[in-house]
């Protein structure tokens, strides 16, 4: 089984707007169901879990269900960061997935990434035991401490800039999990970067400039136009 399990507990401080912004309306639909929509679309999903922001939980199901997300089979509270928010949710598969199973980890706030992006991620890690989104650096690196100054350039060649989706095994997942909060590692921004913590190698997948996070009102036009672009390829 393939469940996709979106990160959805965000307040969005961010973008200064009352609204988080995975809820946002982008041409009369929200953020988040834009996502929803290409994980209900793709063929290896079985099943959805989201994370989301206390509050919105019902809200999130009757956007859903008129948008027609019939794969969205759970929704749990999401935590005070990413990783709280990802544990609460393999936590709820625990009686559902196998050891084995596959969760693909992503930002509901990544409404642009596709059907080959995701297949990839799922390809990576039956093959590898991970999946991780990921694209070679094109710009030039220079190591910082304060956000102000650098003098030390960083190797393109040794960096990847990685995304989401993030695809794991369950039951490696879930043990990197409780192993992280029994070491006190509770802040990781990602679970590949409490993986990484933790000492393992992980693998990547394909990713691209399209599949972008939303965390600004910037992000929200630059969505806009990608949607707008990729809505005129489809009629063409």
């Amino acid at each position: 089984m393939n469940t996709a399990l979106l990160l959805a507990g965000g307040s969005g401080t961010r973008t200064e707007q009352d609204v988080p912004k995975q809820f946002f309306n982008v041409y009369e639909k929200p953020i988040i169901i834009y996502t929803l929509e290409a994980f209900q679309r793709h063929p290896d999903i079985d099943g959805i879990i989201v994370s989301c922001l206390d509050g919105w939980h019902e809200i999130l199901r009757a956007y859903a269900k008129e948008a027609g997300i019939t794969k969205l089979r759970w929704i749990v509270s999401g935590g005070e960061n990413g990783q709280a928010s990802a544990r609460n949710a393999l936590r709820e598969l625990k009686n559902v997935c196998k050891e084995d199973d596959i969760i693909i980890i992503h930002d509901a706030i990544r409404p642009m990434v596709s059907a080959d992006i995701i297949s990839d991620c799922i390809v990576k890690c039956r093959q590898y035991g991970s999946g991780l989104a990921a694209m070679r650096c094109q710009e030039t690196i220079i190591e910082t401490q304060d956000g102000i100054r650098g003098n030390k350039g960083i190797s393109r060649n040794d960096i990847m800039r990685v995304q989401t989706p993030q695809a794991y095994r369950y039951g490696s997942v879930m043990r990197a999990h409780e192993q992280a909060l029994q070491q006190g590692i509770t802040n990781a921004v990602y679970t590949n970067t409490l993986m990484l913590e933790l000492g393992e190698t992980l693998y990547f997948s394909k990713g691209s400039e399209k599949n972008i996070k939303i965390t600004t009102m910037e992000d929200v036009e630059i969505f806009k136009a990608l949607y707008k672009m990729e809505k005129e390829d489809w009629v063409k």
